[in-house]
């Protein structure tokens, strides 16, 4: 095992990630920017180096300074976390060259995976059921149109790389597609520094469901159940939860069997998700994969009793699974919310100082946080400050108890979206399932400001 790692990230999941190396006697060190010198995983690492200016640009996706401390500290690895670098194929080939190990796939696979084209084009080569559509950039609007009209409306208009939403739009017709086009491919471009747009066919009312795969550098590959993540504003997830209530059995084998072979056949190692779209018929297909630990990751351990980040740290280290597939048993049923730092109303960042946080405490809450009392909240960086995540015997258990949990969580000084989360958890359709990928549309209106 390593005995010193970087953790090239900040908030809560640097926090996380510390947690876990301090649990296996493992020195960490941290990175921070001017705008973050009082940041809790700045005081949790046992070394922490000032890297840049608030701007992330200026400090966390500086690669440059990032391995200058790796190399002054000389660390053997380096955990990027999620969001960042985490996906950027150039910072791990860099920490290949640098002779230091990048806690996640190679960035042969990075780079592979990173594209949404690649990605379809490498699904459909391996016969894992993809949504119609297209594996080549499109030139210009125009070419979008002539597609579009080819596979029939409506389609999703989306950006080859990046995520978040970002890039990405549901169109009905030739003339929303040429008003559209310029708009997502700039916005690709200025978060990317790509700007490739394609077009697939728009699944109708769909689930968002993905599955967590394990994999070592001895071509052992396990999947360890399904996260739901149907329940989206503007395309990016607002609840997750483990595992999903709508598949049956067989469904939920055929997905993970398909997620191993797709992870087995790119030469996949470390931890991984396969996202796909489910239809009403329970028909699954591949919509991308993220070649790092999510954010949801937490659900997916409160089923398995699997710490994720430990298991990526051994993977890394050159350890083989020490599981099996028939190990990998189903507990409970969990649920993560992610608390903003936002408006509920307007959905605009709230930043500030925190003047007064009290947290819920209980049977089945877990948090992951990295704000306290009289932390202040930067508009330099996503507005995520926290994660609640819940766990129950069940599903109508964990909805209990996030309600609860929600109902005791306290944040002054600044506006957070736990009114949006309380809206949700109280709503008769998301308890009995109802939770496709047009929830927030269909039955929040009024928050969502629609």
């Amino acid at each position: 095992m390593f005995t010193k790692v970087l953790v090239a990230n900040r908030g809560e999941i640097a926090v996380r990630i510390m947690r876990t190396c301090k649990s296996l006697g493992i020195s960490t060190i941290g990175v921070y920017s001017e705008a973050d010198a009082e940041a809790p995983h700045v005081k949790m690492a046992d070394e922490a180096y000032l890297i840049g200016g608030p701007r992330v640009a200026e400090s966390y996706v500086n690669i440059d300074k990032i391995l200058e401390v790796a190399r002054l500290s000389k660390v053997e690895a380096i955990h990027p976390g999620y969001g960042l670098l985490s996906e950027n194929a150039e910072f791990a080939r860099r920490c290949e060259q640098e002779g230091l190990i990048f806690i996640g796939p190679s960035s042969e696979v990075i780079s592979r995976m990173g594209s949404k084209i690649e990605s379809r084009k490498t699904m459909e080569e391996i016969g894992v059921p993809v949504v119609p559509g297209i594996t080549y950039p499109l030139v210009d609007a125009e070419e979008a149109v002539q597609v579009a009209d080819r596979i029939g409306y409506p389609v999703m208009l989306k950006a080859s790389a990046g995520g978040g939403g970002i890039g990405m739009q549901i169109v009905r017709s030739a003339d929303e597609i040429r008003k559209a086009f310029g708009g997502n491919q700039k916005r690709a471009t200025d978060f990317f520094g790509d700007g490739a747009m394609y077009v697939e066919k728009y699944v109708d009312n769909p689930r968002h469901i993905e599955i967590q795969i394990l994999a070592d550098g001895f071509g052992n590959t396990v999947y360890l159940w399904e996260r739901e993540c149907s329940v989206q504003r503007r395309h990016q997830k607002v609840v997750e939860e483990a595992p999903s209530s709508f598949l049956d059995e067989v469904t939920r084998i055929k997905m993970g069997e398909a997620s191993v072979k797709a992870a087995k056949s790119i030469g996949y190692r470390n931890a991984g998700t396969i996202e796909f779209l489910v239809d009403a018929d329970k028909n699954f297909y591949f919509l991308e994969m993220n070649t790092r630990l999510q954010v949801e990751h937490p659900v997916t351990e409160e089923i398995t009793g699997l710490d994720l980040v430990a298991e990526q740290l051994r993977i890394a280290a050159g350890d083989s699974l020490n599981i099996i597939q028939s190990d990998v048993k189903l507990d409970g049923h969990a649920i993560e919310v992610r608390i903003y730092a936002e408006d509920p109303k307007t959905f605009f960042p709230s930043p500030g100082t925190i003047t007064k946080l009290v947290l819920p405490e209980g049977p089945g809450i877990r948090h992951e946080l990295a704000v306290s009392d009289k932390s202040i909240v930067t508009p330099f960086y996503d507005p995520m400050i926290a994660k609640l995540v819940i766990k129950g015997k069940d599903r109508n258990e964990a909805i209990n108890r996030l309600q609860f949990a929600l109902a005791h969580y306290q944040v002054q000084g600044i506006k957070t979206n736990i009114p949006l989360l309380q809206e949700v958890a109280a709503h008769s359709a998301f308890r009995s399932g109802d939770t496709t990928t047009n929830f927030v549309e269909k039955y929040l209106s009024r928050i969502n400001g629609q």
